[in-house]
């Protein structure tokens, strides 16, 4: 019963994605890439990138890229390359890219 709970619970916060507080009030976007989903909060020079769902370890290493491709296509500006960072390094959950516009 308890794993049952929890999965639920795992399930129902997965679709759920706030903003860093810096991010906040910031426009959301939710785009779709490659089967993954993706939630882009993004401000004029800036983007936070968060991924929904669950992946396996084996599928997350193209998740950077897509990532980048996320924050360019909700913003329409280019994301710089090799700006990308993240809170935990090697994270594929929550990003940070800086913008050109």
């Amino acid at each position: 019963m308890t794993r049952s709970l929890l999965l639920l619970a795992m399930l129902i916060l997965a679709g759920c994605a706030s903003p860093a507080p810096g991010f906040i009030g910031a426009p959301r976007h939710d785009i779709t890439l490659d089967g993954v989903d993706f939630a882009v909060f993004v401000k004029p020079n800036e983007a936070e990138v968060i991924r929904l769902g669950y992946l396996r370890r084996k599928d997350r290493d193209r998740i950077p890229g897509l990532m980048m491709q996320a924050a360019a296509k909700a913003s329409g500006c280019d994301a710089i390359p090799h700006s990308m960072v993240t809170r935990i390094p090697g994270d594929t959950g929550e990003a940070r890219i800086t913008l050109r516009c």
